[in-house]
């Protein structure tokens, strides 16, 4: 066994595997490539895991771990702002989470502890239990939407998103599509445009549209 082998252990090795997931998607990780990456022998991996699914399932949790919790007590559209401008950019760091995030059904300590903040701020922030399940489910299809559609732009910058706008342009025929025209050169290709900046106008619609809504049926 190796000198690396014999220093293993369980945050190592799930260190190890973001690293594999960040770099080369979550279909290169697996239990040999794993092993490959800490100059272990697979068998050995399995004292800190137990299989496969524990090791998405803890995958998942590091996350979680990692988006800045609420505050419970705290003003609720403040807190979940700032939960959801961490979400994103963590999910954007691991770009691989998304497609786990929701379909692993043993969540670890950090990703209950994140489920039940984000559910005590907004039922102290006088959400009913209702629309509690409304606003937490709208706020994560926003924030996880968002992600995955900026992660599948074929641009990633606002120089990419000019260059793209010019060469779809070019098959244009004038005057065909003047929308979409005035919306490449107007907006997409002005100084300063960045897709990922619709992002917080959006969020902020959705948190007053919630707050308004509240406000509206709390119990005078």
């Amino acid at each position: 066994m190796g000198e690396q082998a014999r220093q293993l252990s369980r945050e190592r090795v799930l260190r190890a595997a973001v690293e594999i997931a960040d770099g080369r998607g979550l279909g290169a990780l697996t239990m040999r490539s794993l092993a490959a990456e800490l100059n272990a022998k697979a068998m050995s991996l399995y004292y800190y895991v137990r299989n496969k699914d524990e090791l998405l399932d803890a995958l998942v949790d590091r996350v979680f771990a990692e988006i800045e919790l609420p505050e419970v007590g705290g003003d609720w559209r403040a807190e979940v702002r700032r939960r959801s401008l961490s979400a994103r950019a963590v999910l954007a760091r691991h770009p691989w989470a998304l497609a786990l995030v929701e379909t692993r059904t043993n969540p670890g300590p950090a990703t209950l502890r994140h489920n039940d903040a984000m559910l005590g701020v907004l039922r102290a922030g006088g959400f009913s239990l209702r629309m509690t399940a409304h606003a937490y489910a709208i706020v994560d299809a926003y924030v996880y939407g968002f992600v995955l559609q900026e992660a599948s732009l074929p641009f990633d910058g606002a120089d990419s998103a000019d260059a793209v706008a010019g060469s779809i342009m070019e098959g244009f025929v004038p005057g065909d599509y003047p929308h979409l025209v005035e919306f490449a050169t107007q907006h997409v290709q002005q100084p300063g445009y960045h897709f990922g900046g619709q992002f917080e106008f959006g969020l902020d619609l959705i948190l007053d549209a919630l707050a308004a809504h509240t406000s509206a049926t709390r119990p005078q």
